[in-house]
């Protein structure tokens, strides 16, 4: 019981840290994607390569991806590692792109008792603040960067 008052503490965290963030970048409307089986977004959301530096940037980043609250990361320059989620050393190795960009879009999709955020929706959620209402934590290109470094993890 402990245990689960910690994670829900840590995913409160990591998302009030996440929605702090620069809302410039998320946006109002999101880019339409499809989700196939239930399972993977096959495409990109934007018709963009991924910049595997700006998603790794993104993943250690403590106010927008913040991959590093939830996940142990092949990143041994950077401090406190979560150990909620799972290690993310060969992510790329048990998962696809699509698989991982519908992991980030909406993990939900996948498995709804999961406690892991969703990055990129912007409706459903309850006791949002006013200024994040409709706004997604990183915008469709974000996704895209995090895909991209995410990929690299073999």
């Amino acid at each position: 019981m402990a245990l689960r008052a910690l994670a829900i503490a840590a995913i409160g965290v990591a998302m009030s840290l996440a929605v702090g963030m620069d809302s410039a970048k998320a946006s109002d409307k999101l880019v339409a994607y499809k989700v196939v089986d239930e399972t993977s977004i096959p495409t990109s959301l934007t018709g963009k390569a991924g910049d595997v530096k700006k998603g790794r940037k993104l993943a250690i980043h403590r106010k927008k991806g913040n991959c590093l609250a939830c996940h142990k990361m092949p990143i041994p320059e950077q401090q406190f590692h979560g150990t909620i989620g799972p290690d993310l050393a060969g992510v790329a190795s048990r998962y696809s792109e699509g698989e991982l960009r519908l992991r980030l879009v909406d993990p939900k999709v996948v498995n709804e008792d999961t406690i892991m955020p969703s990055f990129y929706r912007n409706a459903g959620y309850t006791a949002v603040l006013k200024k994040f209402k409709g706004k997604t934590v990183v915008g469709a290109q974000d996704v895209e960067d995090m895909v991209a470094y995410l990929m690299t993890l073999k």
